[in-house]
């Protein structure tokens, strides 16, 4: 048996032997044949964005064998002379374009796959959403083949015709990219108002410590901000948050940040979710904790875990000033005025303050 896209198992004629990809993918039918002589055909380098990295999780050394070719990143770079090493190589076959947006940076160099003729232009569309439009396009079509085309554009005026698959599309970046640090504008997030507020949000983020690949709980998520921002440096994040309307902001704002695969998000009390949420290696207490949920969280927390929380209420405080005396940590109280007009001239405008605790469990 032969699988493989249409396009592949007509280049080889495969005929009553070929069987196309189901959709959507899936790698089932592949191992149905498991211990019989079986093809895969994948374009390129199988083990990146291909069907290699969504096989092997199911087989075992000694049933496979890969013969992999150079891939359609090699290929663009080759054609454009563009050091991959310093290049981002993305797949977007089936994922929103605004996965790209963590990476757009002005300068910024980037090779996407994508899915089908239609959506080199629609990508076009979207960069110019994204305040990219000036950027500098190169459709890459059929690379390595007889049918190979390259043409140029910019995003703005973007006016390619005739695209086929199998295409992709390089990108040289002109626009101003998010900032790297911690703390982003309150402006870029969907909000009820219920969002930890940008310095706070940074000082926050700068006691949860961050580190790619790791799990963080965002207790009380709100609008989601912490949850973003821990995904943006790399881990993952399950934001539990009580309100369906305020869970509505955090599926737009991990969307639109283009963290969405990187964000688990669960609507419910913390108190009855957390017991079934993957081990963290940190927890961040927005909203709604009291002595039941903290009480809760140092029963099943794992040593080592970065325990954070927030209050502005005097409730919270004094839960917080408490749990500090009989736990330790770090206990600090933030506060925080922007200058405002004050008649004709200007004061200090105090914002709520914030105590804050953190320790390790």
């Amino acid at each position: 048996m032969v699988f493989g896209g249409p396009r592949h198992l007509a280049l080889v004629q495969a005929g009553d032997r070929g069987r196309p990809w189901p959709v959507p993918f899936d790698v089932a039918p592949v191992l149905a044949h498991r211990g019989q002589p079986t093809v895969v055909l994948a374009s390129g380098d199988p083990f990146w964005f291909g069907a290699g990295g969504s096989l092997m999780p199911h087989l075992v050394p000694g049933e496979w064998l890969a013969h992999p070719a150079p891939s359609t990143f090699s290929l663009a770079a080759a054609r454009l002379g563009w050091p991959l090493e310093r290049t981002t190589c993305l797949g977007l076959h089936a994922a929103p374009f605004a996965r790209l947006r963590p990476y757009l940076a002005q300068g910024a160099r980037l090779i996407v796959l994508l899915r089908d003729a239609q959506a080199p232009a629609a990508l076009a569309a979207w960069l110019g959403g994204a305040g990219f439009g000036p950027s500098r396009l190169h459709v890459l079509q059929a690379l390595g083949g007889p049918q190979e085309r390259i043409s140029e554009t910019t995003a703005d005026s973007f006016a390619v015709t005739g695209i086929s698959a199998p295409v992709a599309v390089a990108i040289e970046a002109i626009g101003d990219g998010l900032p790297q640090n911690t703390g982003l504008p309150d402006s870029l997030f969907a909000s009820d108002g219920q969002i930890t507020k940008s310095p706070i949000r940074a000082l926050t983020l700068a006691a949860l410590a961050p580190r790619k690949g790791e799990v963080l709980w965002d207790l009380g998520a709100g609008s989601g901000s912490i949850s973003i921002e821990w995904c943006l440096a790399g881990g993952l994040a399950h934001a539990v948050e009580r309100r369906a309307d305020r869970a509505t902001n955090i599926r737009a704002n991990a969307l639109g940040f283009g963290v969405d695969h990187r964000l688990n998000l669960h609507i419910g009390a913390s108190h009855d979710l957390i017991a079934a949420l993957p081990r963290p290696d940190a927890v961040f207490v927005g909203g709604g904790g009291d002595a039941g949920l903290f009480r809760r969280l140092f029963e099943i927390l794992p040593s080592g875990t970065r325990l954070v929380a927030n209050g502005v209420t005097l409730e919270t405080e004094s839960l917080l000033a408490i749990l500090h005396a009989r736990h330790g940590g770090t206990l600090s109280r933030i506060d925080i005025a922007a200058a405002a007009p004050l008649g004709k001239m200007r004061g200090w405008q105090a914002a709520r303050p914030v105590v804050q605790w953190s320790v390790t469990a």
